[in-house]
């Protein structure tokens, strides 16, 4: 997965600090090249035009601070493509402008509503583990003991953090946000929404192969 610096951010970080002709068109180009992007990030979140158009002002508003300091921060590692990295920045900022106007209670809806966000969550811990989470067991307690749920999904938050930040955006997007596999698609940039299920699917098989070692059954392939 490639992890270049984007020319336009180059020509953005290489301009003369401050306010001059320079820093401002190269800020313009890389407005052009990023604002469906950064809009579509917004739109995830919340579906409001005007909502959206405010999120979206916020995020170039604080992208371009302090010269730039947030996008600085980025560093090619020659995994994380700056797209995605992008994406995970713009959300932050999104939920963070939230957070600013109306505290953190909302937030709890973000994505749909909570009990939508419960079961999308337990979702997951059904299609990584193969089965209900209140029925997998551990080689060490009898087979007809289970786990606690809470600690099934602790263990697995746990494989998660280990994960690609990729991947682990793409999990969010789908089991916290709740969005399709084609609107996963569209802002991910991937061809089709059968590369999100393709991916996710190999995400799948990672964190099953994590519990497993970790000692918890019912994870099978």
């Amino acid at each position: 997965m490639g992890a270049a610096v984007p020319p336009e951010l180059s020509r953005l970080l290489e301009a003369p600090p401050g306010v001059n002709k320079d820093s401002d068109e190269a800020w313009a180009g890389f407005v052009a090249a990023h604002s469906r992007l950064m809009v579509r990030v917004a739109r995830s979140i919340d579906h409001d035009h005007d909502a959206v158009m405010d999120a979206y002002a916020y995020v170039l508003e604080h992208l371009r601070a302090d010269d730039c300091r947030r996008l600085k921060d980025y560093t090619p590692d020659g995994r994380t493509k700056f797209t995605t990295w992008l994406v995970v920045v713009t959300r932050r900022l999104c939920l963070d402008l939230l957070r600013r106007r109306y505290g953190r209670a909302p937030l709890a809806s973000v994505g749909g509503d909570p009990t939508v966000q419960r079961a999308m969550r337990r979702r997951l811990v059904d299609l990584v583990t193969g089965a209900d989470p209140d029925e997998i067991a551990t080689p060490d307690k009898d087979p007809t003991h289970s786990l606690n749920a809470e600690e099934v999904r602790r263990t697995l938050a746990s494989a998660m953090s280990h994960l690609h930040a990729d991947d682990r955006l793409l999990l969010k997007l789908r089991f916290d946000d709740d969005l399709s596999a084609p609107e996963i698609a569209r802002l991910l940039g991937l061809p089709t929404p059968f590369h999100v299920y393709r991916r996710l699917t190999l995400v799948f098989g990672e964190l099953r192969r994590a519990l497993r070692e970790r000692g918890i059954h019912g994870a099978e392939p």
